[in-house]
């Protein structure tokens, strides 16, 4: 993939953070993406797991904006997503699988809803929630099931998601 096209390629998975669409990705984009999937599961964000999602959403913000906000306005325009987290994370993907795994490890708990790990039809409702969309969303979860056995871990997801950003996953 050439520079061109991989910067093509992560300015759309800007549109996947900017959850509100303003052109911004800043910390209530991550406390959106947070609502909505503890909303889509009926948990609530004074549960230990609704707590977990919202601590991981600020800890991936936390981190997204440490690498990435340039200019220290508490937001990541896309030009700085771009030159920015995206580059720093392509070199260093512990530094990604850092800053993301609290989060997934969050909305893991919240989508393993009979305590036996999560499903592709939950992890569809994830997708789907923020944002994927319904026919894309299934055919992604069911993919995500890399060994076939009905369940999805953390470091399928984690895997998943750093391709996805453009990263290479680090050894899990």
């Amino acid at each position: 993939m050439d520079s061109a096209e991989y910067e093509r390629k992560i300015a759309a998975r800007f549109a996947t953070f900017d959850q509100d669409g303003n052109g911004y990705i800043d910390r209530e984009d991550f406390s959106a993406a947070a609502k909505a999937v503890l909303a889509e599961f009926g948990t609530t964000a004074r549960s230990d797991r609704g707590q977990a999602v919202f601590a991981g959403a600020e800890a991936f913000w936390q981190g997204m904006a440490g690498i990435a906000d340039v200019d220290g306005d508490q937001r990541v325009s896309r030009e700085e997503f771009i030159t920015g987290a995206a580059k720093r994370l392509r070199d260093n993907p512990e530094r990604f699988a850092e800053i993301a795994r609290p989060f997934l490890h969050g909305v893991i708990a919240v989508a393993d809803e009979d305590g036996r790990g999560t499903t592709p039809q939950a992890a569809a409702r994830v997708l789907r929630v923020l944002g994927t969309p319904p026919e894309v969303a299934d055919h992604v979860a069911k993919a995500l099931d890399a060994d076939a056995d009905g369940r999805i871990t953390e470091d399928e997801i984690l895997t998943a998601f750093a391709a996805y950003c453009g990263v290479e996953a680090p050894d899990a």
